[in-house]
C-alpha cells in the first residue's frame, strides 16, 4: 500500500518567509475585499473601511505624488486608482509584517497548522466567490441578451467590455457551460478531499476570467488575478505530485489530508455545523438573490411600456416638416426603448442622445428629461394607432413636435434570427 506524504517537520528559511508574506497579503486582501456572503459583514466593512477612504487618498497625494487626487472609491469597478493604491499599501504592510514576523519567529520550525487554516480561509473565500460567479451565469443575469440598443450599435462604437458582454450574453448555452464550471469549482473547494481538483479547476476557470478581463479591459482585473494567485497557492503543496502525475509519468503519492482538529470534541462538532451551515447559506442565499434579481433585470423580466425600436417616418417641429437629411442635428431618426424609464434617441447625423423616459399608460402621457437636468421636464402625449404605429405630440424642450413612428421587428437582425445549425454547407460569417 502506498503511504501518504507526511507534513515536513522543518521548513526552509525561504519557505517560511514566503509563507509569512503571502499569509499576510491574502488575509489583508480579504479584509479589504470581503465577498459579503457572511451576514452583517457588509455593515461591518462599512465601519472599518471608512478611515481608509481618507488614508489611501492621503498616501496617493503626499507619498506617491499622483497627478490627480483619489476621489473614486470601490464601486462597480474593482480597478480604480484607489484599489491599486490600496493593493500597494497592503503589499508594503505584508513585507513589513513578514520582516517583523521573521525576526520574532526565527526559531519556528514549520507552519503546518497555520498553513492548513490559511488554506481553509482561502478555499472558502475563493469557493464562495466562484459560487456567486456561477449562479449569475446559470441564471443568466451577469451577461444579458443583447438589448435593442446594443443590437443597433455599430461594432466599431462598442467598448471592448461591451463587445465581450454582447458575445457572452448572446448564448444561453455558453452561460450554462461557464456557470456550471464555476459552480463546480466553488463546491469542490468547500471540501478538504476535493481541494486539489477544485484548485486545478479554479486555475483554469479563473485564468479564463482573468484573460477576458485583461484582453477586453473589464474592470475586475485585480480580483481575477487574486483568484488565480489563490489557486496557485493552494496547489503549491501538491506541486510535486501533480508534476509527477502529469509530466513525468511517475507515481504520485497520496496527499496527507489529515485535518487539524481541536482536542475538545464539542469544538469539532461546532466547526462542522458552522461549515455546512455556511455552505448551505452561501448556495441557497446566492441562488435566491440571483433568481429574484433575474425577475427584475434578467432576460425574462417584464418589458417596460412601449418597449421596442421605432423608426421615425415624419417629424414636425413647430409646424415645419423636417426632411430626413443626414446632416440634421434636430430631427429624430429612431427611438429605442430597451429598459424601464430610459430611452435612446438617434438623430439623423447618427449621434445618440439618452433621456429619462417615464410613460403613463393610463393617461397616455410621457414625461422625459435629460439626466443632467432633472428640473426641466418635457411632456408628450402618445397614441398607438396600430400595433406598429405610434404618434407623439407635445412639447420637446422648447419646441412643439408631432412625430409619427413605426415599430420595427427586432427578429430581422441576423444575430437574432440566425439560430443554431448542426449542418452548415457554407461558412456563414457575414
Amino acid at each position: 500500500m502506498t503511504t501518504a506524504a507526511t507534513e515536513p517537520a522543518n521548513w526552509s528559511s525561504l519557505q517560511k518567509i514566503a509563507f509569512r508574506f503571502f499569509a499576510l497579503l491574502f488575509l489583508l486582501y480579504i479584509f479589504f475585499n470581503p465577498n459579503g456572503v457572511i451576514p452583517f459583514t457588509d455593515n461591518l466593512f462599512g465601519l472599518y473601511i471608512t478611515p481608509f477612504h481618507w488614508l489611501i487618498p492621503w498616501l496617493g497625494k503626499h507619498l506617491l505624488h499622483l497627478a490627480k487626487p483619489i476621489t473614486v472609491f470601490t464601486n462597480g469597478s474593482g480597478d480604480t486608482t484607489y484599489d491599486y493604491v490600496t493593493l500597494l499599501f497592503l503589499s508594503v504592510l505584508a513585507v513589513l509584517g513578514a520582516f517583523i514576523w521573521s525576526l520574532a519567529g526565527r526559531h519556528t520550525k514549520n507552519y503546518n497548522k497555520l498553513f492548513y487554516w490559511l488554506t481553509v480561509v482561502l478555499r472558502y473565500y475563493a469557493g464562495i466567490t466562484m459560487v456567486a460567479y456561477g449562479a449569475f451565469k446559470v441564471v443568466k443575469l451577469q451577461f444579458p441578451y443583447p438589448s435593442l440598443g446594443r443590437l443597433q450599435e455599430p461594432l466599431g462604437d462598442m467598448s471592448p467590455m461591451g463587445l465581450a458582454w454582447t458575445y457572452l450574453g448572446y448564448s444561453t448555452g455558453f452561460n450554462y457551460f461557464a456557470g456550471l464550471a464555476e459552480l463546480s469549482c466553488g463546491l469542490l473547494l468547500f471540501f478538504r478531499k476535493t481541494t486539489t481538483l477544485g484548485a486545478v479547476l479554479l486555475l483554469v476557470v479563473a485564468g479564463n476570467i482573468m484573460a477576458i478581463n485583461y484582453c477586453f479591459d473589464v474592470p475586475v482585473k485585480l480580483l481575477a488575478t487574486t483568484l488565480v494567485a489563490i489557486s496557485i497557492f493552494l496547489l503549491v503543496r501538491d506541486s510535486q505530485r501533480l508534476i509527477n502525475f502529469f509530466f513525468r509519468n511517475r507515481d504520485a503519492r497520496p496527499s496527507n489530508l489529515t485535518p487539524h482538529r481541536f482536542k475538545a470534541r464539542w469544538k469539532n462538532i461546532t466547526l462542522t455545523v458552522v461549515k455546512y451551515g455556511l455552505i448551505a447559506y452561501t448556495v441557497i442565499g446566492t441562488f435566491v438573490g440571483v433568481v429574484q434579481g433575474s425577475a427584475q433585470y434578467g432576460d425574462k423580466a417584464k418589458k417596460p411600456p412601449l418597449h421596442g425600436i421605432y423608426k421615425v417616418e415624419t417629424f414636425v417641429l413647430n409646424k415645419d416638416t423636417l426632411p430626413p437629411l443626414t446632416t440634421d442635428t434636430t430631427r429624430w431618426a429612431k427611438m429605442t426603448i430597451s429598459y424601464a424609464e430610459g430611452v435612446q434617441i438617434k438623430l439623423m447625423n447618427d449621434s445618440m442622445k439618452f433621456y429619462a423616459f417615464k410613460p403613463d399608460t393610463i393617461k397616455h402621457k410621457i414625461i422625459a428629461y435629460t439626466y443632467a437636468d432633472t428640473s426641466h421636464k418635457f411632456s408628450l402625449n402618445y397614441t398607438v394607432q396600430k400595433p406598429d404605429v405610434m404618434l407623439l405630440s407635445g412639447k420637446w424642450k422648447k419646441d412643439s413636435v408631432h412625430i409619427k413612428l413605426r415599430k420595427l421587428d427586432p427578429n430581422k437582425f441576423k444575430l437574432v434570427s440566425r439560430g443554431f445549425h448542426w449542418v452548415n454547407e457554407y461558412p456563414l460569417n457575414r
